[in-house]
């Protein structure tokens, strides 16, 4: 079976969905091919505010309303709970939405791609492409359920990266070599009222873990920690999150008569970027352009926005074909510097500084506010807060040097207890 299309979108997720959606809108004809059957197990569960603008647009705020669970801030603790920094969105500075969602990604994923067949995209799953070929009218993708022949292409694969892998564009970030190991949970402990919808991050010596309530019962547990690290341990991914898990005071506060419900997952190597993210038929968009840390939560951000823009771009580059496509640099290069800043946030997270600094008891000038503003997805921030993100990485670079603040010493708890209640 052959198709004819004006867009061909690799990839299902909420950036390749949510494209999907915006050029069905302007009317345009666009098919989707999706590798894998919805739903499906995902991580990444924590939207930021900035996106609520986006998802109102897309038509699913409301659904969001009602069944999604509500966030309003975060917290930062160290893994002896002897410092704790809460942040609600409402206090940030320059952030027009001040609450936001965590969802289980498997329904938030195939509720954003049941929008986008309901309004009249060709989705194809499972559909895996095999082939691409680009020429000067468009490009041809082959897949087991027929060929595609389309103007432009979105790639949005994810870390398969297919145009990526194509032409051979996938790098690492060499000091971002990281693995994570996750599950959900029943019985979690949490705080109560706000406090219990926050995305909770504990900073270890070695390592960080995530607690994401998904809902009234379920919580995503995650640790990540270096790739060398847990090759060295040479243990199964359950064995790995359950002596981490031990070995954090806080942590094992947190998961005293927790009981896990899905099986460990395990993901490693997956901070890169690729060198290139568009050609003359073709954009990439979400993960399939870059994927940086899981920390801070930017995935589905950076997956939305970037979904957003390549659909503006393509279809400027529809209704103007000579002009056009003269906007793909332009989107790039947005995209670049949009993903150079959180970078520029995931590298000092992984700094002792970092946790001196962001803990400090009465930290100074409302910084905090200030790099909460850009956490909850505020990518053009004024001069009020840019001048204090700027002051925040002058500290940074003083503590490592010539530390003005106390250090945080985070000391082996030897009273840790292999966790038997977690199966």
């Amino acid at each position: 079976m052959r198709s004819n299309a004006d867009v061909a979108i690799i990839g299902g997720g909420p950036a390749g969905s949510a494209a999907a959606i915006l050029l069905a809108d302007r009317g345009r004809r666009v098919v989707l091919c999706e590798k894998e059957t919805y739903p499906r197990f995902k991580i990444g569960e924590s939207l930021l505010p900035h996106s609520l603008s986006l998802l109102e647009k897309l038509g699913v705020r409301g659904e969001l309303d009602r069944h999604a669970f509500p966030k309003y801030g975060g917290e930062i603790a160290t893994a002896c709970g002897r410092r704790i920094q809460r942040f609600y969105f409402e206090n940030a500075l320059q952030l027009s939405h001040r609450m936001s969602y965590q969802v289980e990604r498997a329904w938030f994923d195939r509720m954003l791609l049941e929008r986008a067949a309901a309004r009249g995209v060709e989705v194809r799953q499972p559909c895996a492409v095999t082939d691409v070929r680009f020429d000067d009218d468009g490009v041809t993708l082959q897949t087991a359920g027929g060929e595609i022949r389309a103007k432009y292409l979105l790639d949005c694969s994810g870390r398969n990266a297919v145009v990526g892998s194509h032409f051979d564009l996938k790098r690492r970030y060499d000091h971002l070599q990281k693995f994570s190991v996750y599950a959900h949970f029943e019985g979690v402990q949490r705080d109560t009222d706000r406090d219990a919808t926050l995305t909770r991050l504990v900073r270890g010596r070695d390592n960080w873990f995530w607690l994401i309530p998904i809902d009234g019962r379920r919580t995503s547990v995650g640790v990540v920690m270096d790739l060398a690290d847990f090759r060295t341990g040479r243990k199964t991914p359950e064995t790995t999150l359950e002596e981490a898990l031990a070995g954090s005071a806080l942590m094992r506060s947190r998961m005293t008569g927790a009981r896990r419900i899905t099986e460990v997952f395990a993901t490693g190597d997956y901070s890169y970027r690729n060198t290139r993210l568009h050609g003359r038929r073709w954009l990439l968009a979400g993960d399939a352009a870059g994927f940086i840390d899981p920390i801070f939560s930017t995935g589905v951000f950076l997956a939305l926005h970037s979904a957003e823009q390549a659909a503006e771009t393509i279809e400027f580059a529809l209704r103007h074909p000579l002009s056009g496509r003269l906007r793909f640099g332009s989107y790039a290069r947005g995209l670049n510097r949009l993903m150079d800043s959180y970078l520029r946030f995931v590298t000092a997270w992984y700094t002792n500084e970092f946790m001196d600094v962001f803990t400090t008891p009465k930290p100074p000038l409302q910084i905090p506010q200030a790099v909460n503003s850009v956490l909850g997805g505020n990518i053009h921030p004024s001069f009020r807060v840019w001048w204090r993100l700027q002051l925040f990485y002058l500290v940074l670079w003083l503590q490592k040097r010539h530390p003005i603040l106390p250090r945080l010493e985070e000391q082996k708890d030897e009273s840790a207890q292999p966790l038997a209640m977690i199966t």
